[in-house]
């Protein structure tokens, strides 16, 4: 916090953080509008945003548009307006928090501008993250379009694309604001130790990323599988799938990317075998980095994935056993988007050179 307070950018960096924030909670009721199949509940699409329903007229109209959707009447045909109300209000907040975020940056930005904050150097990010955050409010609409046709239903693939999105969003937004807040810190020449881990770095990031993908695969229905199941509420045991390590259904379908890319088994499989190969890199990391010379910046990333991958794996396979209830499901999310937090904090203490300390 010390180098916040003593950046000459401090107004912007904290812009910035809070822009982070934001996004992070969009994220995660992001989760909760899925878990609690709210996100087809409002069928048109509004830029600036509209007025919620105040009175039981503008509930019923908004009712009433529902009910000509694909998924009140093949799923929820017996729904009452008064268990609509509660899917609708998930739906809403999630819009109404990403238009606070364009507002958020569109307003400080031009304040910022006025005031002379945004350095020459700033702009390229700048003309980024704009850009970033319209394509995140474009694939959220393409997203939920898919789910207004004929089938009452979001493609995973969609849905892994509108997830992945809002976490490249937030990881530029967050790399902009630690460039800023170490542009002023002296370094030194980079130590021969740190090399060791500089890569092994980018390929947890690369596994990781693997792995919030096919989260979102296992939390979706999965587009060419029949059965219209999501991965995510199958084989509820741990460590085996059932009474087997890889059951038959994993590899029932006629070839490897059907098998895992559109088969609820085969795609709960991977998932699973990717956490197991996340914790022991992160093993790996932890031995490695015990025996090396590391700047305070380098430590501290290392102790976030440490920490965030422990507590991460045990609510994956607790959210598995209970069968995704809603506040561990949304936990877990939260669990992924602190570790892909740390990844880049680690990634970019890591490349930039800092003086190193003794363990």
């Amino acid at each position: 916090m010390n180098s916040i307070s003593q950046s000459p950018h401090k107004t912007v960096i904290n812009w910035l953080l809070v822009g982070c924030f934001i996004i992070y909670v969009m994220v995660v009721v992001g989760g909760l509008t899925r878990l609690t199949h709210s996100g087809l509940s409002i069928t048109d699409w509004s830029f600036m945003g509209t007025i919620p329903p105040l009175n039981e007229n503008m509930w019923q109209e908004r009712f009433e548009k529902y009910q000509q959707s694909p998924e009140f009447i093949k799923v929820n045909s017996e729904m009452t307006l008064q268990e609509f109300k509660p899917i609708f209000l998930w739906e809403y907040i999630h819009r109404m928090i990403g238009r606070i975020l364009m507002y958020v940056f569109s307003i400080g930005f031009i304040y910022f501008l006025i005031k002379k904050k945004i350095k020459k150097h700033m702009w390229p990010q700048m003309v980024l993250l704009f850009f970033m955050g319209a394509m995140q409010a474009v694939i959220g609409w393409w997203m939920v379009y898919s789910g207004l046709q004929k089938q009452p239903a979001v493609s995973h693939y969609r849905l892994a694309t509108h997830l992945l999105s809002a976490f490249t969003l937030f990881a530029f937004t967050f790399w902009f604001a630690l460039q800023l807040i170490n542009e002023t810190k002296k370094t030194e020449t980079e130590a021969t130790d740190v090399k060791k881990i500089k890569w092994f770095t980018i390929l947890f990031f690369i596994v990781l990323v693997v792995q919030i993908i096919y989260g979102a695969f296992t939390a979706g229905y999965v587009e060419g599988d029949a059965s219209k199941i999501r991965p995510g509420h199958i084989f509820n045991t741990w460590p085996k799938m059932g009474d087997e390590w890889m059951p038959e259904q994993v590899t029932m379908k006629g070839s490897f990317f059907a098998n895992f890319f559109e088969n609820a088994s085969g795609i709960q499989f991977v998932h699973r075998i990717l956490a197991v190969l996340l914790v022991l890199l992160t093993c790996w990391l932890w031995y490695k980095s015990s025996k090396l010379k590391l700047s305070k910046g380098q430590q501290t990333g290392i102790n976030f994935i440490i920490y965030g991958i422990t507590i991460q794996f045990l609510l994956g396979v607790f959210t598995l056993l209970y069968q995704v209830p809603v506040v561990m499901g949304a936990l877990h999310q939260s669990g992924a988007f602190f570790l892909f937090g740390a990844s880049i904090f680690l990634i970019f203490h890591t490349f930039n050179k800092q003086k190193t300390t003794s363990n």
